[in-house]
């Protein structure tokens, strides 16, 4: 009777392991997306390269590339993943999320922030970087404005799709216009057509930076936000939670090293240096 017992006993227990075997073997079909980067061999990145010093294009060696804290941060990524090439799509910003649903690149990086909606669609990383919201004005208006009160009647530039846009709609009495492009956006402050450009402080400051004699960050104007609707992240498809879990580990790893502040420090220099 004992060996009945016994072989009843080791009959559930290979039931058991098989049944582990199986469930892992269902995982890890369901998610291949770190596999699929590495079969392939190489991370592609979708971004909007006009977000310095997070992602923005110089000239090298008569080539134009992208650049910036973004892209450092995207080849630690790829080498926890365990490839060695990092391509950027560089595209206008209001379509990222769309384009990395239609699997068009593997992430987003372009200094993008969670929202409740964005979050319905796609998965954010923890935070990589922190840093306010600022209005870039021009540098004769620097002083123009006494607080958030003030702006009534001032006609605000934006980011379309970003959480300056979100910003910019809070606010009472102030025309907002939205365009894709940053860039465009500054030079319409620059000329007078806009009062202001709604701004990451890191990237206002690369401007102000750039160019001391047409810009200023407006003193009196603090846009009281959280840090988790204001700091930038990663984006993944809902899908993909191994990467997921690899860009989390890559950013916990490099903030606890300190490798993170250097490399944004990094991307400002060479921001900077880039416009002498």
């Amino acid at each position: 009777m004992a060996w009945k017992k016994w072989l009843k006993m080791l009959m559930v227990a290979a039931l058991v392991v098989m049944g582990a075997v199986s469930l892992a073997g269902c995982n890890s079909s369901s998610d291949s997306s770190v596999q699929d980067i590495k079969k392939k061999g190489e991370l592609v990145v979708g971004t909007s390269a006009d977000y310095p010093p997070y992602e923005f294009q110089i000239v090298k060696n008569g080539k134009q590339q992208i650049v910036g804290y973004d892209v450092e941060l995207a080849h630690l990524i790829a080498k926890n993943i365990g490839v060695k090439k990092v391509k950027f799509v560089n595209i206008a910003f209001p379509s990222l999320i769309s384009e990395l649903q239609n699997k068009k690149f593997d992430m987003v990086m372009a200094g993008m922030v969670w929202t409740k909606e964005r979050a319905k669609a796609v998965s954010f990383s923890s935070t990589y970087h922190h840093g306010g919201q600022v209005l870039l004005v021009s540098k004769a208006n620097e002083n123009k404005y006494s607080g958030i009160s003030a702006l009534k009647g001032a006609t605000l530039g934006a980011q379309q799709s970003s959480e300056q846009e979100t910003i910019g709609k809070s606010l009472s009495g102030v025309k907002l216009v939205t365009e894709s492009s940053i860039t465009t956006l500054s030079q319409e402050v620059k000329a007078g057509t806009l009062d202001g450009l709604i701004l990451a402080q890191t990237s206002a400051d690369a401007f102000v930076a750039e160019h001391p004699n047409d810009y200023a960050i407006a003193k009196n104007i603090t846009f009281k936000i959280s840090a988790k609707t204001s700091d930038p992240r990663v984006v993944v498809r809902k899908s993909d939670k191994a990467l997921l879990k690899v860009v989390n580990k890559t950013i916990k790893d490099a903030k606890k090293s300190g490798e993170l502040d250097k490399l944004f420090k990094e991307a400002q220099k060479l921001q900077y240096s880039n416009n002498q």
